[in-house]
């Protein structure tokens, strides 16, 4: 048996243990109380005594000044009369309800008209069906519930204007299926998930549902999907949660397991594809495909993120492991994120914009890698492994903190194809030169605007396939060891006119920023490499410090460029030593500098002054070289 089923089938057994040692079902309930999902804890479903107050109202969710998709959510979802609701007690082979609406043969019990309907009880073999021959909504309450079926899925909302299903304050609900679906004819394919619908669908309410999916998918829809304010654990042999149209998740808790994507929102349609929108939630993923998927755009507003995307199974040229991953673009607000990815954390054909956020990142091929641009406006970025770290055509840096360590290039302005530095030849940016890519050089930028980066890179530090242009920021490089690749790598130019600038590494290809920048640059060539931590230290010859930097990695190459270098002024260049100051991605802070060795004193002539052997500051000598990850590979999906 596959592993996954084995562990599916073990976490329902628990789960049966679990309800039928900690839930008492009656046979009909009165009214309750279900908490509102909105921001405004005081909202509530309140049920009136008296006969002449009936009605039962969910607040729907409120997130404040986000652009939210156009969904089939309307505020008569969260309110219904309690006086009409059907009640429908579910009991093997004794279910019964009180309405012709309902009809029960066996343990199917078939819903044919539009209302609100509360199941309670247990199915050890059965299914409820909607199949609502009007217009109007179907809700179904759950009021602690175990459905399991052994020929198809617990609930299939084959036909209904839409579905709401609420889950009762308090309670417990659980829906089981089979590894094995039984169909009509051969020419049938659904339901093909433990919770099915053909129309939209909304989860809601204060319970808890939990759902082991061992045919196919967990949850699934073949139009929109909206889970707000819900708690939900998902086991599933194929996907956790599939919105076709779009999926939209807010103030839940979710936990899912799953051989195959986590969320998925896989609608084609060119013009409408399929969207992805979460906000103020909690998610647990566990994926062995991509933990969030989506045709169209991910949009994430805020919430906390665990997820892992890929297994030992992983095979780069045929899977698609991916943490987050929106094929037209990804936009994050703000939100927390663990994330652990076989394949890149985030992903996009298109673009990708990280407005805000907090992000801890192990990816086996690009920590973030966008086909078109990749812009970094706010956030904390922690890439603690990754083959590239940051890759696309245009990547644009405005502010935030990012830290990342790349076994290959650290920021790469390349190929849009992802795995474009995978199945290239040797000895380009990135394994391709510009014109194998689709592109001229001009098409390829790393924009440098503000905010504090730290690169540690096996391969090139900053490799564009085009130029480079910095105006501000603070940026570190601890570039390669091996001389075939550089600290700094670009084919075009690279103009700075404002931040500071630390490239270390390898001397064989290294280079400086052009002469055409407006702010100076220093290139030190050493004679021979200097071991790791052995300090580099810049000052005025009067003694005014100026820059303290212990490099992680030996070196032979340092290039500084800082708005306090003047031409015409001198300094004095120190390696060695030890300084009293507080340390941030190896740059000392404050802190009284002990001198080591004062290697040099040199005027800053021109925009670029060198000192030692020259390997071709200014743009010269070649771009670096490419590579290929451990796992080989091409474009992936």
């Amino acid at each position: 048996m596959h592993l996954l089923q084995t562990k599916i089938l073990s976490l329902t057994l628990i789960a049966l243990l679990t309800l039928s040692a900690c839930t008492t079902i009656p046979s009909t309930t009165t009214g309750v109380d279900i908490p509102a999902a909105v921001t405004n804890a005081d909202s509530s479903l309140t049920n009136s005594p008296t006969p002449t107050d009936t009605a039962s109202t969910l607040e729907p969710p409120t997130t404040a000044e986000i652009n939210l998709l156009e969904t089939h959510e309307t505020e008569s979802d969260y309110t219904w009369d309690e006086a009409k609701v059907v009640e429908i007690a579910l009991a093997d082979g004794a279910s019964s309800a009180a309405s012709q609406a309902v009809k029960i043969s066996g343990n199917q019990i078939v819903i044919t008209a539009s209302g609100t309907y509360r199941l309670t009880g247990k199915l050890s073999d059965g299914q409820v069906l909607v199949e609502s021959a009007d217009d109007g909504a179907v809700r179904l309450i759950l009021n602690g519930v175990e459905i399991n079926s052994n020929t198809s899925a617990p609930i299939y909302l084959k036909n209904a204007e839409k579905t709401i299903v609420v889950l009762e304050d308090g309670t417990q609900n659980l829906l089981t299926d089979t590894p094995n679906y039984v169909f009509e004819s051969a020419d049938e394919d659904e339901p093909k998930a433990t919770l099915f619908s053909n129309d939209d669908l909304t989860i809601t309410g204060a319970g808890t549902l939990s759902l082991v999916g061992q045919y196919n998918d967990a949850i699934s829809t073949d139009d929109g999907l909206v889970i707000s304010g819900a708690n939900i654990s998902i086991q599933s042999v194929d996907d956790g949660i599939r919105g076709k149209d779009y999926l939209v998740i807010k103030d839940t808790v979710l936990e899912v397991v799953s051989g195959g994507d986590g969320l998925k929102s896989d609608n084609d349609d060119a013009e409408k594809p399929g969207q992805i929108q979460i906000s103020d939630s909690t998610l647990a993923i566990d994926s062995v495909g991509d933990a969030i998927s989506a045709e169209g755009k991910v949009t994430i507003f805020s919430g906390s993120f665990t997820l892992n995307s890929g297994d030992a199974s992983f095979n780069p040229d045929e899977d698609s492991a991916k943490g987050i991953k929106g094929l037209a673009s990804v936009v994050i607000e703000d939100g927390s994120f663990l994330i652990d990815a076989k394949d890149d954390a985030l992903h996009s054909n298109g673009d990708i914009t990280i407005n805000g956020g907090t992000f801890s990142i192990a990816s086996g091929d690009d920590g973030m890698h966008a086909d078109l641009t990749l812009t970094i406006n706010s956030g904390t970025i922690d890439i603690t492994g990754s083959y590239e770290g940051l890759e696309s055509q245009v990547v644009t840096l405005n502010g935030g903190e990012i830290s990342l360590l790349a076994s290959d290039d650290g920021i790469n302005a390349a190929g849009g194809a992802d795995g474009s530095g995978m199945n290239g030849g040797w000895g380009m940016p990135g394994g391709q030169a510009p014109w194998d890519q689709g592109g001229a050089a001009s098409d390829y930028w790393v924009y440098i605007n503000g905010g504090k980066v730290y690169v540690n890179a096996g391969g090139d530090g900053i490799d564009s396939n085009g130029s480079i242009a910095m105006t501000g920021g603070v940026v570190l490089v601890d570039g390669p060891t091996m001389d075939g690749n550089g600290p700094l790598d670009y084919m075009g130019t690279f103009n700075i006119s404002g931040g500071t600038l630390v490239a270390v590494g390898s001397i064989g290809m290294a280079q400086a920023p052009s002469t055409t920048s407006t702010q100076p640059s220093i290139f030190i060539g050493l004679n021979q490499a200097l071991p790791a931590s052995t300090l580099i230290h810049l000052q005025t010859t009067s003694g005014q410090d100026l820059l303290t930097y212990a490099p992680a990695k030996e070196y032979q190459s340092v290039l500084i460029s800082n708005p306090e270098l003047e031409i015409g002024e001198s300094y004095s260049l120190f390696t060695g030593g030890s300084s009293s100051g507080e340390i941030e991605n190896n740059l000392y802070l404050n802190g009284t500098y002990q001198p080591g060795t004062e290697l040099t004193q040199l005027t800053v002539e021109s925009i670029v002054t060198t000192y030692g052997t020259n390997a071709g500051p200014g743009g010269g000598g070649f771009p670096g070289g490419g590579g290929v990850p451990p796992q080989g590979g091409g474009r992936r999906p």
